[in-house]
């Protein structure tokens, strides 16, 4: 039996726990929702849940770790904010262990996340006269919001300022434009369906930003193929069009969505599908670069390390016998909020990696260095993945996914030359 909800009491999560937008979402259609800090769910389609069920051990650690299936309802509240209550599938309480939700918010808590992007927290000890008043302005904040958000879907590429006050991570909520819009076309999906079905399974998976303050995500659609073998021949055809049109066919690679924080300015900027289409190789590589300049330098300390586990990566799916990895995306994290105080009265030796930026620009008591920075390199989105070992398979595919290999070869190429015209 699958894992899922974890240390919470039988009778705890048999009242739900309140699924909100997860706001690191940078591409893709699906859509994804935070379950809780570490924890992510997206909708289950049987090819991809097969995958990370059977995927082979030299994999796993360039996968999110998979965690369970759940069961989501689709719910209204008295006021009509729209909600998705995950709940534990029929007879699983007795393998609910392994997953710590001590920081899921219960449906109990009355935290709802509206079609409007708004958020309510209600407490039964607040005055019913102030609830009334604070819903009636959330409401009319919510129009304008929708309005804002409106504008945000027809911009390709854009900046929003994160608010100076507080953590930089605790602003993110509402920031990110297509995490929203998905989380909202999957509402409207499930609304319209209700009458008929509202019962969904999700699976759940690793939050792979969660060790990151503030992520940076570039999500790189990968290969030179993106329709499945069973797709019909007008998603085959539009599939191969998007591929032509793109670097896909080119380099086997292109830009499927991109968060970056630019550290100058305070701003994300973020970047969605439809501009990564237009990019031709050149343009393909500028934003690349755009996505390791942090808006004052370029973080080359994070070169090797990327290259490194690209290198891995492509070793391993070298090596993988029949697996297809159709409309697979690859995600590359970091941390945006990478530097550190350092007196500049410390020992020479602190400060002799300071980048020619941070000492050129540093004034008054402090000089800045850049902290040693994690990078992840995962692979997501398995929805069209195939392999032998699936069986009801019709198309069998032999040797390595080619295309996909391809595409890894040049984005490792595209970053040496980016890490070396920078260094000249």
């Amino acid at each position: 039996m699958s894992p899922a909800f974890g240390a919470m009491e039988v009778e705890h999560y048999s009242k739900g726990v309140l699924l909100e937008p997860f706001v690191h979402q940078v591409g893709g259609h699906s859509c994804v929702l935070r379950f809780n800090d570490k924890t992510i769910c997206k909708p289950l389609i049987q090819r991809e849940h097969q995958f990370y069920e059977t995927l082979p051990t030299e994999m796993r650690k360039f996968t999110p770790q998979y965690e369970g299936v759940v069961s989501v309802s689709f719910e209204e509240d008295e006021d009509g904010n729209l909600c998705l209550i995950a709940y534990p599938l029929n007879g699983d309480h007795d393998n609910l262990e392994s997953l710590d939700n001590s920081d899921c918010e219960s449906k109990s808590k009355l935290l709802r996340w509206t079609n409007k992007k708004t958020m309510l927290l209600e407490n039964e000890k607040i005055p019913k006269e102030w609830v009334r008043q604070h819903r009636k302005e959330e409401k009319m904040k919510s129009h304008k919001l929708e309005e804002e958000f409106e504008w945000l879907k027809k911009s390709e590429v854009l900046y929003y300022t994160v608010e100076k006050k507080g953590n930089v991570s605790s602003q993110f909520k509402h920031h990110n434009p297509w995490s929203m819009k998905c989380h909202q076309q999957q509402l409207q999906r499930m609304k319209e369906n209700a009458k008929h079905r509202n019962q969904y399974k999700f699976i759940l998976l690793e939050n792979l930003t969660s060790r990151y303050e503030v992520p940076c995500v570039l999500d790189l659609k990968m290969g030179t193929r993106q329709h499945g073998d069973d797709a019909s021949e007008e998603k085959k055809a539009n599939q191969i069009r998007k591929c032509q049109q793109s670097t896909s066919a080119v380099i086997g690679v292109r830009v499927c969505g991109m968060q970056v924080y630019q550290a100058g300015t305070g701003q994300l900027m973020f970047m969605n599908k439809y501009h990564g289409r237009k990019l031709s190789v050149q343009g393909f590589k500028e934003a690349l670069y755009q996505f390791f300049h942090n808006g004052i330098y370029l973080r080359r300390e994070l070169f090797e390390s990327v290259i490194k586990k690209l290198t891995e990566l492509k070793s391993v799916l070298e090596k993988q016998e029949s697996y297809r990895f159709y409309s697979s995306s690859l995600l590359i994290i970091y941390d945006g909020k990478e530097r550190q105080e350092v007196a500049v009265d410390s020992d020479p030796e602190d400060l002799e990696d300071l980048s020619e930026e941070s000492s050129d620009e540093s004034a008054g008591a402090y000089a800045y260095k850049p902290t040693a920075s994690t990078v992840d390199v995962r692979m997501i989105d398995f929805a069209h993945t195939t392999c032998k070992y699936y069986g009801e398979d019709s198309v069998v595919h032999e040797g390595q996914d080619t295309g996909y290999v391809f595409g890894l070869q040049n984005l490792i190429d595209i970053i040496k030359e980016i890490r070396d015209e920078s260094s000249e």
